[in-house]
């Protein structure tokens, strides 16, 4: 047995003391060790049916002994058999623009509508630099992983789901303890944005689109607008900056005026906020001036 094997046996030990249950994944990897469910050989452990990860998670100190000494496998852990939600903060693509708000940003914008704060908790560092805050699920409720339900970059990982425990490595890097207090019980206000229906504000969509354009091009702004009043909070950013781009080329071909699409997309966007206004005007100007830029062809007057 490797030193790195008992490493991660010894780290496999301590999560499952903690009551969290663990699984095995694979060396250097993310994706859980074992058969997929299309290769199942319907035998052994999967003799009345194949097991997925979070099934095969255990706490059982003799199994997890038994998987450590034969591979050093990275660490999953359930986060529903563990009672935990864990809140996934990402980092930005690189296909992503300049000024686009990451997972830490998100989280502290919501807070900030919410009038609220994140207590201190249990906290996993990424390779990429984004961050596993885990809470416990509230008693009575049984929450189940999400993506982009709470903002832009924001995951959560609960029922269905799982997470890479710390010393864990991938080609990218190690996953890395910050924080080892218990994890605090998920805020209320969280669970309430969890929970609760989610229900996009159409009121800047019925707003009328008032331009003095025709035909294709005022299509085109209603549709753009549209798109940007009613996109899901986690998406808007990207939405917004997408239709600036594709109105920007109408205002290159004398098309659209400018101010209107200016004022028609900033309407859009601030009636159904999760940023500051200012953010979307930065986003839209700098969506329009980076189309026109490409666009540069207008018609004569």
């Amino acid at each position: 047995m490797t030193g790195l094997s008992l490493a991660l046996l010894a780290w496999a030990l301590d999560a499952a003391h903690r009551g969290r249950h663990v699984i095995p994944l694979r060396p250097q990897d993310k994706r859980p060790a074992g058969h997929a469910e299309k290769l199942c050989p319907g035998t052994g452990r999967c003799a009345d049916g194949h097991l997925k990860p979070e099934q095969r998670a255990t706490t059982d100190v003799e199994l997890i002994t038994a998987a450590w000494t034969q591979q050093p496998y990275n660490i999953g852990i359930a986060t529903g058999p563990s009672g935990l939600l864990v809140v996934d903060l990402d980092t930005l693509t690189p296909e992503e623009p300049e000024g686009t708000p990451d997972g830490v940003q998100s989280l502290l914008a919501l807070c900030e509508r919410a009038g609220e704060s994140i207590p201190d908790t249990y906290q996993v560092r990424t390779p990429s630099g984004g961050h596993h805050l885990y809470f416990t699920q509230p008693p009575g409720v049984r929450l189940h992983s999400t993506a982009g339900r709470l903002g832009h970059h924001i995951d959560t990982r609960g029922w269905g789901g799982y997470v890479v425990a710390p010393a864990s490595t991938t080609l990218e890097g190690s996953y890395s303890l910050v924080d080892d207090r218990p994890p605090a019980v998920l805020p209320g206000w969280l669970c309430e944005a969890l929970t609760q229906p989610h229900r996009p504000d159409r009121a800047a969509s019925a707003t009328p689109v008032t331009t003095n354009a025709s035909g294709y091009a005022a299509a085109a702004l209603r549709g753009e607008v549209s798109s940007v009043a009613t996109a899901a909070d986690g998406s808007r950013n990207a939405v917004l900056l997408r239709a600036a781009r594709a109105l920007g080329r109408l205002i290159a071909s004398g098309d659209l005026d400018r101010a209107e699409v200016e004022e028609a997309l900033s309407r859009a966007a601030g009636g159904n906020a999760t940023q500051p206004q200012r953010y979307y005007d930065d986003v839209i100007t700098r969506g329009l001036d980076w189309s026109i830029a490409h666009n540069p062809q207008r018609r004569a007057a």
